[in-house]
């Protein structure tokens, strides 16, 4: 890639984050009215937006290492690589990074508010959330990898790191419904 092809793609990256930033000011603002239109349901909307959230977050991190996959076969520099690129980038600002940060606020706050920091399930939750982080934290340093086209792991690497996310998925939705302990 050629320098006026990276200063070209810096005020995207730019307008790319500027828009996760004014996306998060508008549901904090959505959340305020919520608050304000109806107090008495404001848990069942912080709860359906942290659902939400969530949601949004994990099919990020499901479809990440599939971009992953097929990077790892593109020749750097080509234009299949630098599509790649700016996918990886985008998906990680506009959705994956906006929706950790709204999970992470809902999430704290449901389990201040409604659950007091009480309860082995959720101290154990929450340990498995922060591990899905630590995923989420890897899968950023890959996009920068990527973006610089640093040396890359095989397709067989990120088809393996394509179950992390699942399998946290599944213990944390085990945690949530039954509250074993």
């Amino acid at each position: 890639m050629t320098k006026p092809e990276l200063q070209r793609g810096e005020p995207a990256g730019r307008r790319s984050a500027l828009r996760a930033v004014v996306a998060l000011v508008i549901f904090v603002g959505i959340l305020l009215a919520v608050y304000l239109a109806r107090p008495d349901d404001f848990i069942l909307y912080i709860k359906a937006f942290h659902v939400i959230a969530v949601m949004s977050w994990m099919a990020g991190l499901l479809y990440m290492p599939r971009l992953f996959i097929y990077h790892s076969d593109a020749e750097p520099g080509s234009a299949q690589s630098e599509t790649f690129k700016m996918m990886e980038q985008r998906l990680l600002k506009i959705i994956m990074n906006p929706a950790m940060m709204i999970t992470w606020a809902l999430g704290l706050f449901l389990a201040w508010d409604v659950y007091e920091f009480r309860g082995g399930w959720l101290h154990a939750k929450i340990a498995l959330v922060v591990l899905l982080t630590m995923v989420h934290v890897l899968f950023s340093r890959a996009v920068r990898s990527f973006a610089a086209d640093d040396p890359r792991r095989s397709p067989r690497y990120w088809r393996l790191m394509n179950e992390l996310p699942t399998v946290l998925m599944i213990g944390i939705v085990i945690l949530v419904i039954v509250k074993p302990f």
